[in-house]
């Protein structure tokens, strides 16, 4: 098994010709990897997720330069129509924009352009900026807003096997202008593999931003998003996500409220099954005053998989009038299951609406015997109340045409209760 992972420094020269500047970034970086090694429970960050263990226990290898397929066969969403654009293993393949001004957008492959040389908690947002060769860079001008969704199809080849992708992304919305994406990632390969992205979303004042992340279905990867959001005043930032499907799927969030009257809406909902582990880390950092957040986590977990909550609401001291709200809950179907939940305040002002829950725990056995009594089996019963219970989440998707499309890829495979 993989035991102490480092990266030689003549792995930059294979990626490609960097600037002197480029290179000693992506150098510093490395070498703060190498020091570090994988994050591991001893980092607070990491203490539910010790992923130098989770990668020493399943990985023999790990290969960096991946090439790339030109082609990889998959179908299109035909429920609605929408612009796209295909990524194959992180690299930006083909766009389309026909519902669109196309001048008004801008997209380009993976560009690099902030070399701060700060040393992050993260040792993988390191190796992210040491070994990232892939991505993709989409702006959208001022004062348009985009007729139709843009899907963002995450094509993962067959032939990935123990290897390590590397992407980074960035999307900035201008302002008064409106964007509204899907990320779904459809994966090829029935091997393991690791999936290590760093994005930036950049939304400027009077901006909308919509997003929804899903899987097509379940895989043995391992993923890791790292996630950073910068919200001008007036901006709306609206995140569903649906995280089901890898083997091990970490995401890692942080929103700057950097303007007044911004807000940001988070919602996830999650059925982890087998020895799956899923988490999602938060940090929203309300700087300026009149702000909303809003989190809702929803997790069914069952056989040994394990689901974690880490969320963290920081408001500083001019940030008066904050009103934030966070709240996990989690039901486990196994004795076996596992679920963690850390919920943080840290308030600095006293003007504001700040509050977070935390709940888990198995289904009532009432609502389980009324149900039965009612014609229905033990299986159908419980099933009945799992969907009830995420479907909360899909139903604050205000598009119909969404709804349905995600219902219909959610409730027949990742939420449907498969007795074990």
């Amino acid at each position: 098994m993989l035991e102490n992972f480092k990266v030689n420094e003549a792995e930059i020269d294979k990626i490609g010709k960097f600037s002197e500047k480029e290179k000693n970034f992506r150098i510093k970086n490395l070498n703060f990897f190498n020091e570090n090694g994988f994050p591991n429970k001893k980092i607070e960050d990491w203490k539910f997720s010790d992923f130098k263990q989770i990668v020493s226990k399943n990985f023999n290898k790990l290969n960096i330069n991946v090439e790339s397929s030109k082609t990889e066969e998959f179908q299109f969403i035909k429920e609605f129509e929408h612009n796209y654009l295909v990524l194959i293993n992180g690299k930006l393949n083909s766009t389309n924009f026909q519902f669109e001004e196309k001048n008004k957008i801008k997209v380009v492959d993976f560009l690099n352009d902030d070399f701060n040389n700060k040393k992050e908690i993260n040792s993988l947002v390191n190796l992210n900026h040491a070994l990232s060769n892939h991505g993709y860079l989409l702006k959208i001008e001022d004062n348009y807003k985009f007729k139709k969704t843009l899907v963002i199809y995450n094509i993962f080849t067959k032939n990935l096997n123990e290897d390590i992708l590397n992407v980074r992304n960035k999307i900035v919305v201008g302002k008064n202008s409106e964007l509204h994406t899907i990320d779904f990632e459809i994966n090829k390969s029935k091997n393991k593999f690791i999936y290590n992205s760093h994005e930036n979303i950049h939304l400027n004042e009077n901006s909308i931003y919509k997003n929804i992340i899903l899987h097509n279905e379940n895989n043995n990867g391992y993923f890791h998003r790292f996630k950073t959001n910068k919200l001008k005043a007036n901006s709306n930032y609206n995140s569903f996500i649906f995280p089901s499907g890898p083997k091990f799927n970490k995401f890692d969030l942080q929103f700057d409220l950097e303007g007044e009257n911004c807000e940001c809406n988070l919602q996830s909902a999650s059925y982890i099954d087998k020895d799956d582990h899923q988490e999602i880390k938060t940090k929203i950092n309300h700087l300026f005053p009149n702000c909303r957040s809003f989190q809702k986590v929803k997790n069914v977990l069952n056989s040994e998989s394990k689901g974690i909550f880490q969320g963290k609401i920081y408001v500083q001291d001019v940030a008066q009038k904050t009103n934030a709200y966070q709240l996990s809950k989690a039901i486990l179907l196994s004795e076996n299951s596992e679920f963690n939940s850390k919920p943080e305040l840290e308030i600095y002002a006293d003007d504001v609406k700040c509050s977070h829950g935390s709940t888990s725990g198995s289904i009532d056995e009432n609502l389980i015997f009324y149900l039965m009594s009612r014609g229905l089996s033990r299986k159908d019963s419980v099933g009945l109340l799992v969907n009830g219970f995420l479907s909360e989440i899909i139903e604050s998707i205000k598009s119909e045409t969404l709804k349905k499309f995600i219902k219909e890829r959610l409730e027949g495979g990742f939420y449907e209760y498969k007795k074990h």
